[in-house]
């Protein structure tokens, strides 16, 4: 198999497997856990397992004494990312919620824009005019009434609260003093920080919710292995025989797998005027990607 076509399955694996966050999480939820105990669950077995690879692999653990913060603060949005998104899950449908999360990019180019100064392109602009489009046509609750109208409108606030912390994330990691951390180090310490914050909130709150059955546990391996461990091996792999261009467009499967098993599995809707928000907010993303692929050629 050519090599490049092998790049582009594993992109296509990474996206999907990011897209399984709703498959494995809301079955620990309806097994009695909450968002905090199922997150600590993920980071601390996916830290666990890829510091068994890194140790396996003899990739470095080392950082700097000026890299310490940084990490620390990559680890923090990371986690208010996550906690933002899977409380979503308990207000609105996981597969919208996960298409409205696929913005981020498009909130890193307007970051670039207004904290670095980089230059507004016809492409972007058409881009934020398309994701808002696709916001607008995704923002429409499921009934009228007014608490359903105020779940609504909590779990979108909680998605963008999501997608903005993701993009502060992306936008940092591309800062001189984390950028110079070997990728499989940060991810590492970014889980590892994680799990020891939900860990702090859980003795705070004073219940440690695990799982009640054996689904629940074979979930909370999942969720630390697909959406978590494959899917960063998988964009990594993806990147070096394909390149990050094609890798970030096939990105597009990771909402579209949410939905997908949204609607399979757990009694989701699919309405024409969420599918065409779906639409746009995709296009939006991939006109961003190749708007950043034709500046940099």
């Amino acid at each position: 198999m050519d090599s490049r076509l092998k790049g582009y399955l594993a992109g296509a694996l990474a996206a999907a497997a990011y897209g399984c966050n709703p498959l494995f999480g809301i079955p620990m939820y309806h097994d009695g856990m909450e968002p905090l105990s199922v997150l600590f669950l993920r980071f601390l077995g996916a830290a666990a397992i890829l510091g068994i690879v890194m140790r396996w692999k003899r990739m470095p653990f080392h950082l700097e004494r000026n890299q310490l913060v940084p990490v620390m603060v990559m680890g923090i949005l990371m986690l208010l990312s996550s906690i933002t998104l899977f409380h979503s899950y308990l207000y609105m449908d996981a597969g919208i919620a996960s298409s409205l999360l696929f913005v981020y990019p498009v909130m890193v180019a307007v970051l670039n824009v207004t904290l670095f100064h980089e230059k507004v392109t016809s492409t972007m602009v058409v881009s934020l005019v398309l994701a808002l489009a696709g916001i607008c046509l995704l923002y429409r609750p499921a009934g009228t009434d007014q608490t359903t109208q105020g779940r609504f409108l909590v779990g979108f606030l909680l998605v963008m609260g999501s997608a903005l912390s993701y993009a502060i994330y992306m936008i940092g990691v591309n800062r001189p003093s984390v950028k110079q951390i070997p990728s499989v180090t940060l991810v590492f310490y970014v889980l590892l920080i994680g799990a020891f914050l939900y860990g702090i909130f859980l003795l705070l709150k004073g219940r440690m919710a695990l799982p009640q059955s054996p689904l629940g546990w074979t979930c909370a391996g999942g969720i630390a292995l697909v959406p978590t461990i494959v899917a960063f091996f998988g964009t990594a792999w993806g990147i070096r025989l394909a390149g990050s261009t094609p890798v970030a467009i096939l990105g597009a499967l990771e909402p579209v797998t949410a939905v997908f098993f949204g609607i399979l599995l757990f009694g989701e809707q699919l309405t024409f005027r969420a599918s065409f928000g779906i639409i746009l907010i995709i296009l939006a993303v991939t006109l961003i990607i190749l708007g950043k692929k034709n500046s940099h050629s």
